[in-house]
């Protein structure tokens, strides 16, 4: 049973050996992350040179469970918008926070600003 959602910041934190690394570290075999916050790191991963694949081999050697971004969870993330515009919440961002409203967990990330929102959901913060 899945025990925290991670944000795409949590899981760069870990792959780049950053502060925080230990607390994600920790919540492997127990995470899950959206199809959303999975494009995310792709992104990042692959803006560093790294190949699809590579992604892939990490997301399944460490055992993070990824959910499929549904209607009922764009619905959400599009409706968390107006309450969290102002503290420059993205896209992604939401989309993390819709899934762990969703499966009743709590989000682990590396911004700040989430914890300037009241989004229904415990926020855990890993540097």
């Amino acid at each position: 049973m899945s025990k925290v959602v991670l944000d795409s910041s949590a899981v760069l934190a870990f792959l780049q050996d950053e502060p925080g690394r230990e607390a994600v570290e920790q919540s492997l075999g127990d995470a899950v992350i959206s199809t959303v916050n999975l494009a995310e790191v792709v992104t990042k991963l692959a803006a560093g040179g790294e190949p699809f694949e590579f992604a892939r081999l990490i997301f399944d050697k460490l055992g993070i469970a990824v959910i499929d971004f549904t209607r009922d969870l764009a619905e959400d993330t599009g409706a968390l918008a107006a309450r969290t515009s102002a503290h420059g919440l993205s896209l992604g961002d939401r989309a993390c926070i819709a899934l762990a409203r969703r499966e009743k967990l709590p989000a682990l990330t590396t911004d700040r600003a989430w914890q300037e929102v009241d989004a229904g959901v415990r926020i855990d913060l890993i540097r």
